[in-house]
């Protein structure tokens, strides 16, 4: 009996081996079949014809030998990542196939001058349970030091490549006092996504339209007399929208436009918003793609512009559209940008869908950069950003006390009076679960 036993573990081990090598050698070629894609992507689209000098073929050569010694999903799908990567672009990066499972780290954290702080926490997390707090510093992740060159690529690989089940911070406190924190993530268990025919693809849609939804609401204040402010987490609207929220503003003698966080969106969302703040044509910026160069002009409303004093509220997340129409408030000297140094992520790329399999599909991309964008003073935002008229920097006990420094000083030099603790209470930073 105990002889029986042992030959069907034996058998069991040896099938299970077989069956998972042969997943292993199932998943190199889909991985492989994905960085040719890819390659083919930007080979056809890229607006540099030399791709910076990298010799693409010979690039894509070495990802595909790498992920042929690959051992795990993770390692391959980092291949692929890498390759994009190494360009060293912006817009140019990998969109893996989404996971099985949702992962939530509980919190949310930013470049804020030039170190990583916390900057919302859900309290019902673990992060929470283990002492995160808003305020406090993240010195390192998992042994990584975030800085303002690496940072993107951090959240990258975190959230999009390869989540965790739990992480490891080094945080300094308000207070300086230095300690090590380890928690666990919240893990939300899925479903492969099928084809058409399988339920979780509508799943997949419901949640795509919660976060188109999400992506085009606007916040306003307008409780101070004569002053609007508007809070734009992104340029998501559909540019018929930007009128009617410009002529709410119309009574108000000054506005703001808070584009802190906002990672940018359409292109004709901005050129609206330009043609809604100046009463004259304006170029934008030039176009330059692979196979020509493009003069960009911001229409004006004429008459139904608005004229009043403008500031702009910009931060290390503003990034692409927030950036051009922060630099052109500039350049026109329209108004006054304050906040933090901006992302330095202004290019212009379309992304490109595609998917891998037949019975279980899995979705993925790319977004390609198809031109480079160069401003009226000739000068190109990428790797740069827009450095603020007025620098202000908010501290560590500013952010746990929920003071708003930034927007204070806005409507100080605007002509009105607010505290910082009143003015965090305007847009509260609230904790939200990447989706």
């Amino acid at each position: 009996m105990k002889r029986k036993i042992l030959l069907y573990l034996l058998l069991f081990i040896l099938f299970a081996g077989a069956a998972a090598a042969q997943n292993m050698d199932y998943e190199r070629e889909r991985h492989r079949g994905m960085l040719e894609t890819i390659r083919d992507d930007i080979k056809k689209n890229y607006y540099d014809p030399t791709f910076k000098g990298i010799d693409l073929d010979a690039k894509f050569k070495a990802a595909a030998e790498k992920i042929k010694q690959a051992g795990s999903i993770g390692q391959m799908s980092g291949i692929v990542a890498q390759f994009m990567l190494d360009f060293d672009d912006s817009h140019l990066f990998f969109l893996p196939p989404g996971k099985v499972n949702k992962t939530d780290y509980g919190f949310d954290m930013r470049m804020i001058g030039d170190n990583c702080y916390v900057i919302s926490v859900d309290e019902k997390s673990d992060a929470y349970k283990q002492g995160l707090r808003v305020g406090d510093q993240v010195y390192a992740i998992e042994g990584f030091g975030p800085d303002r060159g690496n940072f993107w690529k951090i959240e990258f690989f975190f959230n999009r490549l390869r989540p965790m089940t739990g992480l490891r911070l080094t945080i300094v406190k308000p207070d300086g006092a230095k300690q090590e924190i380890g928690f666990q993530s919240k893990i939300t268990p899925g479903k492969q996504i099928m084809d058409a025919t399988g339920g979780d693809l509508n799943q997949l849609i419901r949640e795509e339209e919660d976060s188109y939804n999400r992506s085009v609401k606007q916040y306003f204040y307008d409780k101070i007399d004569g002053l609007f402010i508007w809070k734009m987490p992104h340029f998501s609207l559909d540019p018929t929208k930007v009128d009617d929220i410009v002529d709410k503003a119309r009574g108000s003698k000054a506005m703001i436009i808070d584009l802190r966080g906002n990672s940018g969106g359409r292109v004709d969302m901005v050129l609206r918003l330009i043609g809604n703040v100046f009463a004259d044509n304006v170029k934008v910026y030039d176009e330059k793609t692979r196979k020509e160069t493009k003069e960009i002009i911001a229409k004006t409303r004429g008459k139904d512009v608005y004229g009043g004093k403008l500031v702009v509220l910009v931060d290390s997340e503003s990034a692409s559209a927030s950036e051009i129409f922060s630099k052109v408030v500039q350049l026109e000297k329209r108004g006054t940008v304050i906040g933090d140094q901006t992302a330095g992520a202004v290019m212009e790329a379309r992304h490109f869908g595609h998917q891998t399999g037949i019975d279980v599909v899995a979705f993925y991309g790319a977004s390609v950069t198809v031109a480079d964008l160069i401003m009226k003073d000739g000068k190109s935002l990428e790797k740069i950003g827009v450095t603020p008229d007025e620098k202000i920097i908010p501290t560590a006990k500013d952010l746990a006390s929920g003071r708003d420094v930034v927007l204070a000083r806005a409507i100080e030099v605007l002509g009105y009076k607010l505290s910082p603790e009143d003015a965090g209470k305007i847009f509260p930073v609230v904790y939200e679960a990447r989706r």
